[in-house]
């Protein structure tokens, strides 16, 4: 899918044809549109192979000529697993500035290009390309702390399920959300090198009015990096407390379990005696089995009464 963008008094508007000072996205590129920005806007198709690339870390890249600059930053992207469970992760999503033309390039939709796209976000002027570079970085950089609070929320539910009833769902879904803030972290470290890289001015030309807005940028992907480290503590520590607790009742399970066994096996133990071929004590006596279950009866209760004393019934 390739469609063309220009602001019209500081809205994003959909155009029919390329023109100068537009925005071209790109989303699932065929390879007739991939041929298009190789021929008719001169992307180099390094460039391209790059932003496609699924594996492709954030990093920042100058063309030998020096007329295209890409920027490849990682945009986190939610995806439903089930009705109560979300997988949170990144992707990555290629941004070429040319002389000419803004090109954002990506294997999947995701929102925050789309929120750009609908004309959701005010005071955009595509004809400053820089500036829009950076309002499209500024807007990743909230979505990560959009979704780290959503990852606090669905935690802090899931430890009050566990709470009321421990069971292996509601820990599965703690090790998924350990998983989707490894992917934020490692993604937002990544982007805060390549956002300092910018910052530097060796990438981009950096205008006065831009500074302020690349360093909120930087400034809230730093937040983000705390956040998630935060939060990856809080559910790792949130995880191995359960497994104890989990582990523990178990134990005490196993320890009641044993110790019934134990008592119960007396009483089978001392009539036993008395089913085999040897005589014994009381053998005709008529009180046998009175004598058998008043005998029964005090082994257990001492038995009874030493496992209570070694706290094994509790």
């Amino acid at each position: 899918m390739l469609k063309f963008y220009k602001s019209v008094n500081n809205a994003v508007c959909e155009i029919d044809e390329l023109e100068k000072g537009c925005w071209v996205n790109v989303v699932a590129p065929e390879e007739v549109e991939l041929e298009y920005l190789k021929n008719t806007l001169a992307i180099d198709p390094m460039f391209l192979t790059s932003a496609l690339d699924e594996e492709e870390s954030s990093r920042t890249e100058v063309s030998d000529d020096g007329g295209q600059t890409l920027v490849v930053v990682d945009v986190p992207c939610a995806q439903r697993q089930s009705e109560n469970a979300i997988l949170y992760s990144t992707m990555p999503l290629g941004i070429i500035v040319t002389k000419d033309f803004v090109v954002s390039i990506s294997l999947k939709e995701n929102t925050v290009i789309k929120e750009l796209a609908d004309s959701m976000v005010k005071n955009v002027n595509i004809q400053f390309k820089t500036r829009f570079l950076f309002m499209i970085l500024y807007r990743i950089a909230l979505r990560f702390l959009q979704h780290l609070k959503q990852i606090d929320r669905i935690e802090s539910l899931l430890e009050s399920e566990l709470r009321n009833s421990m069971r292996n769902k509601e820990l599965l879904q703690l090790l998924e959300i350990e998983k989707s803030l490894v992917y934020f972290s490692t993604s937002l470290k990544a982007n805060q090198m390549t956002i300092e890289k910018i910052l530097r001015g060796r990438v981009l030309k950096i205008y006065e009015e831009d500074q302020d807005l690349l360093e909120d940028v930087l400034i809230e992907i730093k937040q983000g990096v705390d956040m998630s480290n935060i939060y990856s503590g809080i559910v790792t520590t949130t995880m191995n407390s359960y497994s104890s607790i989990i582990s523990n009742n178990l134990n005490s399970a196993m320890k009641f379990l044993t110790s019934m066994t134990i008592l119960l096996s007396i009483p089978t133990l001392i009539f036993s005696f008395y089913g085999i071929n040897v005589p014994l004590p009381w053998d005709k006596s008529k009180y046998m089995y009175v004598v058998l279950f008043v005998l029964s009866l005090v082994a257990t209760y001492a038995s009874y009464r030493a496992l209570k004393k070694r706290d094994t019934l509790t």
